[in-house]
């Protein structure tokens, strides 16, 4: 069966997790990812510190491999004349670049994008960066939590009177930076190609600005709405679905936490009429601290989680229990979904779990086990010699220093990201 990437093919520069994760959307659908890599230490997941207190190596491996199945890897040192030679080599012969450099980088290095469209008018370049290619941020540093913060999210997220509240996900990194790039990647292949008619394509290539703190910031589209259309501006606990109702909240219960959701009416209803409370019906949007609060509150904390379950099965009222990650990750509806699924891995003995495919084709469905995720510069010869480099030329190439293959032993790359 085909997969409906099949014919794409994509270069990827970038390293951690935006360009990562769109590369691995893409590749899951059947696009050729070959992730372009630096000849030190290649993409900075392989190697960087722990992510998570008392992480170990085989972490840091299932980190890298989480975000590189189905994809190749070659190793090329942009800073000498003959690797960036190979590199336009390359984009003549593909469909897309992915580049999470500061805006710039490339451009010093002599193959931004003006370079590459000049090696290939077809090119869709997408440059994913925080604060985009232009404006008055555009060269500063940062990280999730910083767009986030910039754009406004991070400031309205929890409790009145309290701290923000950072996302256990990273919302501008996968929301406002992967998946808009590969968005607008799709639009710009889209254009390029046209719907097979003839003449109905432009053929000719584009830039793909996106900026993750635009991205992210797009995630408010309904509160913007709101404070464009009466100028009141929300603080954080204001928010309707931001925890200042009574009817839609987390609550603690007897042994862990539940989640109520019951924001239409017939929904708090259900949930009233379940505990015996109809007296409470008219308070549905009152906020927290006020008295039907505190009594929705006691009547949670009288049950365990299981119990609450139970209720929700025979009420239907948006009520479900608040999962740790390995109970979400073992549960029915993960399972039934296909979301955790195994992957076999060179050199190790079990299979790889990781997650599944998000989005589901009815008649193409995407895979996640068409390639293990690969070693650093483990394609380079192969990949060279498929660009037409002969088997002289090639080894000229590592012996310069140009491009490297798969080493045991692997230094920092200094070229600033």
């Amino acid at each position: 069966m085909s997969l409906p990437l099949e014919g794409v093919r994509v270069l990827d520069l970038s390293r951690l997790l935006p360009g990562g994760f769109c590369s691995l959307l893409l590749a899951d659908f059947g696009a050729e990812v070959l992730k372009v890599e630096d000849t030190g230490m290649g993409d900075y997941i392989r190697w960087s510190p722990p992510f998570y207190d008392g992480a170990h190596e085989s972490a840091r491996s299932a980190l890298f491999l989480a975000l590189n199945r189905n994809k190749r890897s070659i190793r090329l040192d942009l800073k000498h004349e003959r690797g960036r030679e190979a590199l336009l080599r390359l984009v003549a012969q593909h469909d897309v670049v992915l580049e999470s450099f500061r805006p710039g980088v490339l451009d010093r290095l002599g193959v931004g994008y003006e370079a590459m469209r000049e090696a290939n008018r077809g090119i869709v370049y997408c440059a994913i960066s925080g604060y985009g290619q232009e404006g008055p941020k555009r060269d500063a540093s940062g990280h999730d939590m910083n767009y986030l913060g910039l754009i406004g999210l991070l400031g309205l997220t929890g409790e009145r009177g309290g701290p923000p509240v950072q996302a256990a996900g990273q919302i501008a990194d996968l929301g406002g930076g992967a998946l808009m790039a590969a968005f607008g990647i799709m639009a710009a292949l889209r254009e390029r190609d046209g719907d097979g008619r003839p003449g109905s394509g432009s053929g000719e290539g584009q830039m793909v600005d996106v900026s993750m703190a635009d991205g992210a910031l797009s995630w408010l589209a309904m509160v913007a709405g709101a404070y464009f259309a009466d100028g009141n501006v929300p603080r954080r606990g204001e928010l309707p679905l931001a925890g200042s109702l009574v009817c839609y909240r987390p609550y603690e219960c007897a042994d862990g936490w539940v989640s109520l959701g019951a924001l239409e009416p017939k929904f708090w209803q259900a949930w009233c009429r379940g505990v015996g409370r109809e007296d409470l019906i008219g308070s549905q949007f009152e906020p927290p601290g006020s008295q039907a609060h505190a009594q929705v509150a006691a009547i949670f904390a009288e049950r365990t989680r299981e119990q609450w379950e139970e209720f929700a099965r025979r009420h239907d009222c948006c009520l479900e229990p608040v999962l740790e990650l390995d109970e979400a990750l073992a549960s029915e509806l993960v399972a039934a979904r296909e979301m955790v699924v195994e992957l076999p891995q060179p050199g190790v003995a079990a299979p790889v779990r990781q997650l599944g495919l998000p989005v589901k084709l009815g008649r193409t469905p995407g895979r996640h086990d068409r390639l293990p995720g690969p070693a650093l510069g483990e394609h380079t010869a192969e990949v060279l010699a498929a660009a037409g480099y002969s088997a002289e030329e090639v080894a000229e190439l590592l012996a310069a220093g140009a491009a490297a293959g798969p080493a045991e032993a692997a230094q920092p790359t200094s070229i600033r990201a």
